[in-house]
């Protein structure tokens, strides 16, 4: 899995940001992190401290934020291919906030 370290860096700020370990703090990080780009399970997980990102996902969705998952296949750093999902925040139309 390869994340480009301005990607890093950006997901580094966001949690510096957003500390803590409750699910609040980890549905505010990957939502920050998906209102600047795609962001996979496996990024949420390592470089947002988000144990379980599906649950957050989940959250996020039914607070009603529209939120798309491709899947992928990569490779991580000890050469296991995995399934993994990519999630892309949809920008609301206005007046459709939740």
């Amino acid at each position: 899995m390869h994340t480009n370290a301005e990607k890093r860096q950006a997901l580094a700020d966001i949690l510096a940001a957003h500390p803590g370990t409750d699910s609040t703090a980890q549905c505010t990080r990957i939502r920050a992190a998906l209102a600047r780009f795609a962001l996979t399970t496996f990024e949420a997980s390592r470089y947002l401290d988000c144990y379980d990102p599906r649950a957050r996902v989940m959250q996020l969705r039914h607070a009603g934020d529209v939120i798309r998952t491709h899947w992928q296949t990569v490779q991580t750093e000890g050469g296991a291919k995995h399934r993994v999902g990519l999630y892309v925040l949809e920008r609301q139309r206005e007046g459709n906030h939740a």
